[in-house]
């Protein structure tokens, strides 16, 4: 089992999850994290942490779409380690539906 970045991550990239994770699975997208299921040791401190409640073990009905996501782009986005301020608008966005239609991008984030 994994846990896996969904969604509700997107226009929010709240960073509270890189801070608490022992073993340095998140990689960093231009509006959201992702977690590199291989890396992941499926502790869940993450879970908790995460003010939009996008963070969800695998094992959950329905994420096969966000484990091939966070799969893909873990691989080609920069690692990231330390907690950043998320974006102005991110509040706004929290609980907004039909995220990765209207805003998903593939490109990558800063990282560390």
């Amino acid at each position: 089992m994994t846990y896996v970045v969904t969604e509700d991550c997107i226009k929010c990239k709240y960073t509270d999850c890189v801070e608490v994770c022992p073993v340095d699975c998140f990689y960093e997208g231009e509006n959201m994290l992702v977690i590199n299921p291989s890396e992941c040791i499926d502790c869940g401190v993450c879970e908790p942490e995460c003010p939009a409640e996008a963070i969800l073990p695998d094992t959950e009905d329905g994420l096969e779409k966000w484990l091939e996501l966070n799969t893909q782009y873990s691989a080609i986005w920069p690692n990231i380690t330390s907690q950043k301020a998320p974006p102005e608008d991110a509040d706004a966005h929290k609980g907004e539906k039909g995220k990765f239609e209207l805003y998903f991008s593939a490109e990558p984030g800063e990282g560390d």
